[in-house]
């Protein structure tokens, strides 16, 4: 049961550091580049000393632009999320671009492309 609550307390805890991170980058970042950013998943480690934090965009074309703001923002990301977290420690952020949508489309093209071919699944 313990372990159940450990899961629980944790999921809680990423959900918490999502939301203000991403009320921290609509309110607190004035970086007109990240206004199609959006934070989408918080993975906390084991020790919550580092969080993977994962972001998209809506526009592709300015991935980049985006990516390299996110980065230059990074540590002022983690002193203001410091400053609204009430915990002893605020973990790490490491920021990873998100391929998740990009990854099924792919998929729903294949499979587009199969059953086009006469393949059925």
């Amino acid at each position: 049961m313990a372990k159940v609550e450990k899961g629980i307390k944790k999921a809680k805890f990423e959900d918490r550091i999502l939301n203000e991170l991403n009320l921290i980058l609509r309110k607190n970042l004035n970086d007109t580049r990240l206004q199609f950013a959006s934070l989408t998943k918080v993975d906390l480690s084991s020790d919550y000393s580092v969080a993977t934090v994962y972001w998209d965009t809506f526009n592709t074309e300015k991935r980049q632009d985006i990516k390299s703001a996110l980065d230059a923002c990074e540590s002022k990301l983690r002193s203001t999320l410091s400053q609204v977290i009430n915990v002893r420690h605020t973990p790490e952020i490491k920021l990873v671009y998100d391929n998740q949508f990009e990854s099924e489309q792919h998929i729903a093209n294949l499979l587009g492309n199969e059953a086009k071919n006469g393949k059925s699944f």
